[in-house]
């Protein structure tokens, strides 16, 4: 499928490629269709700030599929969304219901365990588990979970927010190859983490649970509370690089590939 919208859009016999746009945002380009997750495109996410320019228009242009994991204000911010427009918007029922009626209208609800078909392809995108109860929000359901998005060429993981839990393990099931390539949450928006996260070695063992090939970092180095200058220096820059090094340890099957905000890079295909 290419997408009747403009943009760049890879040959796809390079079967996968991806691009970090900061925190938990990045562009999977799989077989000719383009998915986003939990976009945030603007300059900052309600109160907290963004390191750096908003990612650049270019990078994600024209998606056939956006998702979002949950509805904190760092994983579906309002303005990004509509900015996708008419891209469908795919999140947990409760979630998708709160989005349509917030002016998000193609937003189509997920129930978990069941797979959805990106219009026009052949990649299909399958709800999964994720366990991130803590800080509840009053004026937004709390329904949290994570993707499987699976073409001919591979299979991603995008945990979303989550803690470690038995049932990731049986995530490898669910694909004939295997997870491909993980994108996973590894740090946050200040030094400690409140619990439904994962750190750097959490996050590694995640990677080793679902047997995943490959894994970007994200949820990291992308933004800070307006107090962040009196937090420890370097606190931002730490958690990717502490991931690949924990990869190595605890994930040894896997190859951590930590990006920079706006990177893209090709994920090799299976053998």
């Amino acid at each position: 499928m290419t997408s009747p919208r403009a943009r760049e859009t890879p040959d796809a016999s390079d079967a996968l490629e991806v691009t970090w746009l900061g925190h938990a945002s990045t562009v999977l380009d799989l077989d000719g269709v383009r998915v986003l997750t939990d976009p945030l495109l603007r300059r900052h996410a309600g109160l907290l700030r963004r390191r750096g320019a908003a990612p650049a228009a270019g990078s994600w242009a024209a998606p056939d599929a956006v998702l979002v994991s949950h509805l904190h204000h760092d994983h579906a911010e309002l303005g990004s969304l509509r900015l996708t427009d008419p891209a469908p918007v795919v999140a947990a029922p409760a979630n998708a219901a709160w989005l349509r009626r917030h002016g998000v209208p193609p937003a189509v609800g997920l129930r978990d365990g069941d797979w959805w078909r990106v219009p026009g392809s052949d990649v299909r995108v399958r709800s999964t588990p994720a366990v991130h109860g803590d800080r509840p929000m009053p004026h937004r359901p709390d329904a949290a979970n994570g993707f499987l998005v699976a073409g001919r060429s591979a299979t991603v993981w995008f945990a979303g927010d989550t803690e470690l839990f038995p049932a990731l393990s049986g995530l490898a099931e669910l694909s004939p190859g295997g997870v491909d390539l993980a994108l996973v949450p590894v740090g946050g928006w200040g030094p400690r983490l409140s619990g439904g996260h994962l750190d750097p070695v959490q996050a590694a063992r995640a990677c080793a649970q679902v047997g995943a090939r490959y894994a970007v970092p994200v949820h990291w180095g992308t933004l800070h509370a307006p107090a962040a200058r009196r937090l420890p220096p370097g606190w931002m820059d730490r958690a990717g690089p502490a991931f690949a090094v924990a990869v190595q340890r605890w994930a040894p099957g896997c190859t951590a590939l930590v990006l920079e905000p706006g990177q893209r890079v090709r994920v090799p295909r299976r053998r």
